[in-house]
């Protein structure tokens, strides 16, 4: 039977707390929220730690989903079942139903966190890519303070974030812009597991006098739909969770269509980084980031222009 090292056990009360045990125990320690990563990973020896430092009791100060005229503002200890069941949040980001339906089972998504799912840092882990696919920033904790890192450089390698050895994250922000739709696509080899390869996408749509691209009187309600802006992001074809900037240039400023979800395709294919495993041939997986980014920005588009002719 496979069994963890043995370790030390502590409780936090409060996140000055959390930051406290951390800098008193240092590397040797480990925050646990949901563990649902962790604890199979302890149990085959690929992680060890001398203490682990439970923050469930954090969840009244870190549990939270706040809006304001400009973002979305989720704390660390928002569960995956929160998430889901809010449906404020899906009618900004609708990407969020879409992933959440696919993350693991019930079991998981009653205690697993957003926090926790960005802090593992596994190339596959389905909320990583809707917060790269977000363009997402995540706010660090210490004893010296907060500071704010970009989604893009949160991730720094596989199952390594920017978050250091006294810091919790404890915010995850998102930007609110008008016009927007999102999706996620995802293949797995059955209901819940990591992905063979997924692909977000999110748009937001400005809207031109009829006829200045070409369209007749009768389309798009006398307006012309044209991406404003795009973005791209992929997880299992690489190191880590990755968006892609030549996607958004190529996509910027166009009309939407099959050719142009086409070339998208083609980029995500050419711009990722699969390996052979268990899960897929890396010739597999290019093929799946082409036809997923093909399917998702297709999906995104259409709820987009639901919001401008609405």
């Amino acid at each position: 039977m496979q069994v963890p090292a043995p370790f030390e056990y502590e409780r936090a009360t409060s996140v000055d707390g959390a930051i406290g045990l951390l800098e008193r125990l240092g590397d040797t320690a480990k925050l646990v929220a949901g563990g649902h990563s962790l604890l199979p990973m302890m149990k085959l020896r690929l992680a060890n730690f001398e203490y682990l430092i439970d923050i469930n009791d954090l969840h009244g100060d870190l549990g939270y989903i706040t809006f304001t005229a400009e973002e979305v503002r989720i704390g660390a200890m928002t569960r995956h079942r929160e998430i889901a069941e809010s449906a404020e949040l899906l009618a900004v980001f609708p990407i969020f139903a879409d992933a959440e339906q696919v993350i693991a089972d019930p079991v998981v998504r009653n205690r697993g966190t957003i926090g926790g799912s960005l802090c593992q840092a596994d190339p596959a882990e389905d909320l990583s890519a809707v917060c790269t696919t977000l363009g997402a920033s995540c706010v660090i904790r210490g004893s010296g303070g907060e500071r704010v890192v970009p989604m893009a450089e949160f991730h720094r390698g596989p199952y390594e974030t920017a978050v250091g050895t006294t810091e919790m994250l404890t915010e995850v922000r998102f930007p609110i812009r008008p016009y927007a739709g999102s999706a996620y696509e995802k293949v797995e080899r059955r209901a819940g597991d990591w992905a063979v390869a997924a692909a977000g996408a999110a748009v937001w749509l400005s809207s031109e006098p009829r006829g200045s691209r070409g369209r007749t009187d009768s389309e798009n309600d006398g307006h012309d739909v044209v991406l404003a802006d795009a973005r791209v992001g992929l997880a299992a074809v690489g190191p880590n969770t990755v968006e892609i900037p030549s996607i958004s240039a190529a996509l910027r400023g166009q009309t939407p269509s099959e050719e142009l979800y086409a070339r998208a395709g083609e980029l995500a294919a050419q711009n990722c980084h699969p390996v052979t495993d268990p899960r897929g041939s890396a010739d597999y997986k290019r093929h799946l980031a082409d036809e997923l980014t093909r399917r998702a920005l297709r999906r995104a588009v259409q709820r987009a222009t639901d919001q401008v002719r609405s």
